[in-house]
């Protein structure tokens, strides 16, 4: 594995630490404020396993992304979108 390739790989994994640190970061915020969450990782991890050969079904990319299955996560630290955050998130989409 290059040296690049390993730095990559550890910013991976520590923002996977970041965001497991940061349970109370909602994904809604995260997708009106950047336009990706938690989910999309898990889609662009399917993704890049797909591409190099590799099938990672996405419920399994998503226990990696979340540390955890995403039902149990839901459940324990998701909260009910506010009308605020999707109007906020409505705006994103059709500004995108």
């Amino acid at each position: 594995m290059s040296t690049n390739t390993e730095i990559e790989a550890a910013v991976f994994r520590r923002l996977l630490e970041h965001l497991d640190n940061h349970k109370e970061v909602q994904n809604i915020e995260l997708m009106i404020l950047a336009d990706f969450c938690r989910n999309c990782l898990a889609k662009w991890y399917v993704a890049a396993a797909k591409d190099r050969g590799h099938e990672v079904e996405y419920e399994a990319a998503r226990e990696i992304i979340y540390g955890m299955p995403y039902g149990e996560w839901k459940n324990l630290y998701q909260q009910e979108a506010t009308p605020e955050q999707m109007a906020a998130f409505e705006a994103r989409r059709k500004s995108a």
